[in-house]
């Protein structure tokens, strides 16, 4: 039997074609800026934004849901309701801040953003919960058994219906299968490696029609990758395409705070310059792409309580 018999439809010899699939508004991109890591980080970046002309449809957060207070929590999802814009909270705790050693070692990375066992697992539904009771619908989620719970409470009308989870960039898939395996438990986004090819990104946008996570420019931890004159290109074959601007040449922010507040402002900023830079490539390119406008359909848009 060949091998192509068995990978279901997908056709490693395609070359990278066009998109068809869109956001439900029609759009092809939409910018997302990551490690907003709380109010003052969110109003800097949406500043900047407005001076720059570049609008933010998405930000993530990588400290966690769980190291904001509720007063926090319910800031950014005012903030963010009112920009339009969807917040996306990494769901913790996380097992390589935890008391076992496995995950520090340099061969157990690949446990990272992983809950473990039943205690962390309460946690990290408790600190989701906690989340949507301040407003917050977006859900960044790097344990595919949390993902998989939280979905099924969704599906059962436990936790809000307009709920979107995002799988981690820590959790990202390497192949169409696995595009596939996320998609069936529950993720409605799916960061993918920072270096994939033309040809790779093709494979994947043919094995799903949800969106698709990308960065643009990634910080050094995540490969430092920096294509922000690709961007037509990319999204082209992409599409629907979430664009993340990390940052190279930063040092890591996790878990942030006060004593980080100024670095990650600074950061903010320059990866929303980072994001006008490339939005003008692809006005080079000649291509007609089209971004989301504020509080476009498909949106995590927080609903912000009292």
């Amino acid at each position: 039997m060949h091998s192509d018999a068995l990978l279901g439809g997908f056709n490693p010899e395609a070359l990278p074609v066009a998109s068809p699939l869109r956001f439900p508004d029609g759009a092809h991109f939409r910018i997302e800026i990551p490690s907003i890591e709380g109010p003052k980080v969110l109003s800097a970046a949406l500043d900047e934004a407005k001076k720059r002309g570049v609008t933010i449809n998405r930000v993530s957060q990588g400290s966690g849901a769980m190291l904001l207070t509720e007063s926090e929590l319910r800031e950014m999802s005012k903030i963010a309701h009112d920009a339009g814009l969807e917040i996306s909270l990494f769901i913790g705790p996380r097992e390589e801040w935890g008391v076992g050693a496995m995950s520090r070692a340099p061969e157990g990375a690949v446990l990272g953003g992983s809950v473990r066992g039943m205690r962390q697992l309460r946690y990290a539904v408790d600190d989701a919960l906690r989340a949507f009771e301040c407003g917050i619908r977006g859900m960044l989620i790097a344990d595919l058994g949390l993902l998989q719970v939280l979905s099924q409470a969704r599906a059962k009308g436990q936790v809000p219906s307009d709920a979107i989870f995002k799988v981690s960039a820590m959790k990202a898939p390497s192949n169409p299968a696995t595009i596939k395996l996320l998609e069936s438990i529950g993720g409605d986004t799916i960061n993918l490696p920072t270096d994939l090819t033309l040809k790779e990104l093709s494979e994947m946008r043919a094995a799903t029609s949800l969106p698709l996570d990308l960065y643009i420019e990634a910080p050094d931890s995540l490969g430092g990758v920096v294509r922000g004159n690709e961007l037509a290109d990319l999204v082209e074959v992409s599409s629907p395409l979430y664009v993340k601007f990390g940052l190279r040449n930063s040092r890591g922010i996790y878990p942030s705070g006060m004593h980080l507040e100024n670095d990650a402002i600074a950061f903010a900023r320059e990866k929303v310059r980072r994001a006008e830079i490339s939005l003008e490539w692809l006005k080079r390119s000649g291509k007609s792409l089209t971004q989301s406008k504020p509080g476009a359909t498909g949106l995590g848009i927080p609903k912000p309580s009292n």
